[in-house]
């Protein structure tokens, strides 16, 4: 550990002023339920053949003074007296842990030990032990640390050639350490050693990852899954927001490099809860600086992809990070712009998916291929290749790019495919399937059973997101089934046997299940819904998540009746009835009004009319008609005429 930190990890908490106090002038007492042993020596090879022991006796620990503090403990100075020879070491004293979880974190941490023997770029690790009845790390001390180096240059940032050389000798340590299935989930400047060597060693190994599932005395998540400044999206709520996985590592590999160019610790100036709020909920992501090689810069950008799926692997980092340190600058720059705008038009014109998502399966001559999804989508647009066997590849075994000659069933010639436009399936599964567990143990029930899969291997071993699972189920295929997908933009609701989902959700008048729109479909197959259907202003009004197994889905095919056809019609937006209602009144007054318009005007001709007869019917006196005083009217003609005059009048 360095014996130089920041000055946020100078301040000490009150619980400790005593070991402060005291440390110079006390020994850690021996505690008698674990009476720990190491053989220590200089060389890592050597303990490692010799079969060292991670369990080291407190009573040969010395506590000198505190050198630092971070959100998963303190580390001191100390010095481990040995038979032949004192070792001065740094101790990593965990924050309290409740007593009937100490076995099962010691042993946690007694397996990370004995893994990590023999890494040349992580920090040696010299045993565990208790003092205080707090658990510690004990680990080879260093004398600085990246982060003390920046902070004594001017503008605190390093040049390109420190940090490629650094990033490589970190992103080399992760590789060690994922390779043994650990994460780390708290990588940051200050956390990267120094050797006499100016070599960069990784100094946190995974505290955040194997204390991630162990219940503490505080129930502050972001205190035990890394550094909010250095999270990413799916470390806040990893049952709910995750899987973390190993491209959990890459953002935070991101957030080191950009700290490292500028200076600047990632949102700086910002709370946990703004930094939650800009990483979470509104997805934005660090600016990049400039003037930097374009594939670093393309890198650092595939580093902050909110899917973890898209992010590029430690494998990808350290490729690019070496290409660039060791090709000629100029023309491995022009070489990566080409690629750069030929991966951006691929990206697009390809299903969506990133470069970075696409280089991680390689296939090989005997896959089993079909036509890929397009991203996030649960369906094929089109089965070029409903499914098919590769006979060949028109690329070289390292390149993500090129072309792969596909035997199709029924087909006499193979096809030539774009290999991104292929993806692998092995036991009738492929990476972005929909599956669900046959069966759900009682010790799986935290989960959901409806999942994604991330990857698949040849031998049929399956890696799978699942709600409830801060990590991803690893399990066989055998153990799964295919499972009905869902998609952004579909329409779901609450099944009608579901009493209680595992989310909270929106209700409709008279207490039924209100019907959202999918927005976002998280990597674990936690839906994100929207419910344009609701009022703006009501009290139930926002966004909701699903779990994949309580909701069906809502179109109007599976809508039966035209009562039902027009309620699904109200869910695409809240105006929906409001206008409805609005076209309704106003047809009905236009109607109304055309009838009784249609009926006053009626009523004026007939008055016209009877008005107009009445005059030509005046009657002359003396019985004469208007031929002349001399033609008499006989009755009987006056009568029919009178009939005639009536009949004219209402016809």
């Amino acid at each position: 550990m360095t014996a130089k930190t920041r000055e946020s990890d100078k301040k000490g908490s009150s619980s400790l002023t005593n070991l402060d106090h005291m440390a110079s002038k006390i020994t850690a007492k021996k505690n008698d339920d674990f009476d720990y042993e190491i053989i220590e020596g200089e060389s890592k090879t050597a303990l490692a053949a010799a079969g060292t022991s991670s369990r080291i006796d407190s009573a040969t620990l010395e506590l000198r003074h505190r050198i630092g503090r971070g959100p998963f403990g303190d580390v001191w100075l100390a010095t481990h007296h040995q038979s032949t020879k004192d070792y001065e070491v740094a101790i990593k004293m965990l924050h309290p842990i409740n007593k009937d979880q100490m076995r099962v974190v010691v042993d946690k941490f007694k397996d990370l030990v004995s893994k990590s023997q023999g890494m040349e770029n992580v920090c040696l690790l010299r045993g565990v032990s208790i003092i205080s009845g707090r658990i510690c790390l004990v680990m080879k001390f260093y004398e600085g640390c990246v982060g003390d180096k920046m902070a004594r240059l001017k503008g605190g940032k390093l040049s390109l050639s420190d940090v490629l050389r650094y990033g490589i000798d970190l992103v080399t340590g992760i590789l060690e350490l994922h390779a043994k299935g650990f994460l780390i989930l708290n990588l940051k400047p200050s956390n990267f050693l120094l050797n006499d060597n100016d070599t960069a060693i990784l100094g946190d190994v995974g505290v955040p990852y194997l204390l991630h599932s162990i219940p503490l005395p505080s129930s502050d998540m972001i205190m035990r899954l890394g550094t909010p400044n250095y999270m990413a999206p799916e470390q806040w709520q990893p049952e709910v927001g995750g899987p973390m996985s190993f491209e959990t590592d890459s953002w935070g590999v991101g957030c080191s490099i950009v700290e490292m160019l500028t200076g600047a610790q990632p949102w700086s100036g910002k709370s946990i809860d703004e930094i939650y709020n800009l990483v979470v909920i509104k997805r934005e992501k660090l600016t990049i600086p400039n003037a930097i090689p374009p594939p670093l810069e393309k890198l650092l950008q595939g580093c902050f992809m909110y899917d973890l799926r898209s992010r590029p692997s430690m494998t990808d980092i350290l490729h690019v990070l070496k290409r660039l340190q060791n090709s000629e600058e100029e023309e491995f720059w022009s070489f990566w712009r080409g690629i750069d705008s030929r991966e951006i038009r691929k990206s697009s014109a390809y299903l969506g998916y990133t470069e970075w998502f696409l280089s991680k399966d390689q296939l090989q001559v005997g896959d089993t291929v079909r036509s890929r999804k397009p991203a996030n989508s649960c369906k094929h647009e089109n089965m070029d290749v409903p499914e098919g066997k590769v006979v060949g590849l028109e690329r070289d075994t390292t390149d993500s790019d090129g072309f792969a000659l596909v035997k199709v069933h029924g087909v006499h010639d193979p096809l030539r495919v774009h290999v991104s436009v292929l993806e692998r399936v092995t036991k009738d599964l492929a990476s972005g399937d929909w599956v669900r567990l046959k069966y759900v143990g009682v010790a799986d029930k935290r989960c959901s059973p409806v999942g994604i899969v991330h990857s698949i291997n040849r031998e049929g071993i399956v890696a799978v997101g699942f709600i409830g699972l801060p990590t991803l189920w690893r399990g066989t295929s055998s153990q799964l089934q295919m499972a009905k997908g869902y998609s952004v933009g579909q329409f779901v609701k609450i099944k009608a046997f579901v009493v209680t989902p595992r989310f909270k959700w929106i209700h409709k008048d008279r207490g039924v299940w209100a019907t959202g729109r999918i927005s976002h479909v998280l990597p674990n197959g936690c839906l994100e819904v929207e419910f344009p259907g609701a009022l703006p202003f009501g009290q139930e009004h926002g966004s909701c998540l699903a779990d994949p197994a309580d909701v069906e889905v809502v179109d109007f095919s599976t809508c039966e009746g035209v009562v039902q056809k027009y309620q699904h019609l109200e869910d695409f937006h809240w105006a929906v009835r409001p206008l409805l209602i609005a076209v309704g009144v106003l047809t009905g007054m236009t109607l109304g009004g055309l009838l009784v318009g249609k009926k006053v005007g009626r009523s004026k001709d007939i008055k016209q009319r009877v008005g107009s007869s009445r005059l030509c019917n005046c009657q002359i006196p003396n019985g004469q008609d208007r031929a002349g005083p001399d033609r008499k009217v006989s009755r009987k003609s006056k009568a029919k005429a009178k009939s005639k005059s009536k009949s004219k009048w209402f016809f």
